[in-house]
């Protein structure tokens, strides 16, 4: 049976005993009801993890005790960088959790022209704090033992201007079919708009900076939709190693709605089968 997996911020050792902070201790001993003598998976998102077996808990305390590091679940070798303008509600809450769990190395939360949610400088710290909890949980959920992290809120010019990834893409529904190239990259920048899309200066500033427009589609897919469907696609072309060898000869170019039909395995929670047959239409 799969252990328990909980996210501590303190460095982690093996063979030694850590008493955990108090919002975790809670989920503990009061969620979970857990006690002296059970055992968990703890990992401090530096890489690897440790099988550690409880040996105090109180009301607002749980002591355990660490055993040898174990690698843990290995990331995916390409790097995704996602910046997303914020959007109304949940639907930042939704993306922050699904983006993680399909193996997103950080998160930029922007503000553009067309973006409707409009945040004082308390109330944006807030949210980072309360974003960067949701991605703590979701690394406990998924397996992952790196925890992505949330940038501060910026502008879109800045995060475009200094986003450093081997490719860059815009998601445009309004462009053609897109072309992807080998070999396989190790780093993509992927920036999604807000509900109301962004603004023609924006498209031209952003492809200035070298992103590429991406069409995902004859469907115009909702912001906290869109990046979900680039992240997967993007992972089982290029992110999962057997497809990257797949791809890795330097002359090979298809339009991305053909490369992607090569896509044949499982990333997270979606089938990237689903994504071919739209794309096709498309």
């Amino acid at each position: 049976m799969r252990l328990t997996r909980i996210y501590t911020s303190q460095k982690l050792t093996s063979n030694t005993a850590v008493t955990l902070e108090p919002e975790p201790s809670r989920h503990i001993a009061r969620a979970l009801r857990m006690g002296v003598g059970e055992t968990l998976t703890l990992f401090d998102g530096r890489g690897g993890e440790y099988v550690a077996d409880i040996t105090a808990v109180t009301r607002q305390c749980v002591t355990l005790r660490t055993g040898e590091q174990q690698p843990g679940l290995a990331e995916s070798p390409l790097a995704i960088q996602l910046g997303i303008a914020v959007s109304r509600g949940e639907r930042m809450d939704w993306v922050m959790q699904k983006a993680t769990e399909l193996g997103v190395a950080s998160i930029a939360p922007l503000r553009s022209e067309n973006c409707a949610v409009k945040l004082s400088a308390e109330r944006a710290e807030k949210k980072w704090r309360h974003w960067q909890q949701i991605i703590n949980s979701a690394c406990e959920q998924s397996g992952r033992c790196h925890i992505p992290q949330v940038q501060p809120i910026n502008s879109l010019g800045q995060w475009t201007a200094a986003a450093d990834a081997q490719r860059k893409f815009i998601l445009d529904p309004g462009v053609a079919a897109s072309q992807l190239g080998a070999p396989p990259p190790a780093s993509v920048a992927l920036l999604v708009g807000p509900e109301g899309g962004f603004s023609d200066a924006e498209l031209e500033a952003a492809e200035a900076e070298g992103f590429q427009a991406l069409r995902l589609g004859p469907r115009v897919l909702r912001t906290e939709t869109a990046p979900l469907a680039a992240i997967a696609l993007l992972q089982g072309l290029w992110g999962a190693p057997r497809l990257c060898r797949l791809l890795s000869q330097p002359a090979r170019m298809a339009p991305f709605e053909k490369v992607s039909g090569r896509i044949n395995c499982m990333v997270g929670a979606y089938r990237v089968e689903h994504f071919k047959r739209m794309l096709r239409t498309g």
